[in-house]
């Protein structure tokens, strides 16, 4: 299944924990992957807290340092291509009964380091 997330300005965080659970089929036991077809996102697992949320942007924003990196002179953005490496652009997540297994603070968040975008997700 794929879905679009609407992201904000710069670098930004988005819960897609109930989309992505919407997305696993009834009674299925194993695993989803969750992937992000973009260059310049990632996906995450971790807590779905505003301030954390804000400080994830914060860190993902500034990861990269700022260099004369060859790429900017196509479309200045180098950074965020850079930063969503280290980031990742998937993340496996266990499924009990149609259900994510995942911990109780545990959400999985869409890390946009180019936006504002309209994104793909795909979960299968």
């Amino acid at each position: 299944m794929r879905f679009e997330v609407e992201t904000g300005e710069g670098t930004s965080v988005t819960d897609i924990t109930d989309e992505v659970s919407g997305a696993v089929p009834t009674g299925r036991n194993g695993t989803v992957s969750v992937f992000v077809p973009h260059t310049t996102a990632g996906v995450v697992v971790n807590e779905a807290e505003p301030r954390l949320e804000a400080d994830i942007a914060r860190f993902a924003g500034g990861m990269v340092p700022d260099a004369e990196w060859h790429h900017d002179e196509i479309d200045d953005n180098a950074r965020a291509h850079l930063a969503s490496m280290v980031l990742g652009r998937d993340v496996t997540l266990p499924v009990m009964d149609g259900a994510l297994d995942i911990g109780r603070y545990q959400s999985v968040l869409l890390v946009d380091c180019d936006g504002p975008r309209v994104r793909n997700v795909d979960v299968v």
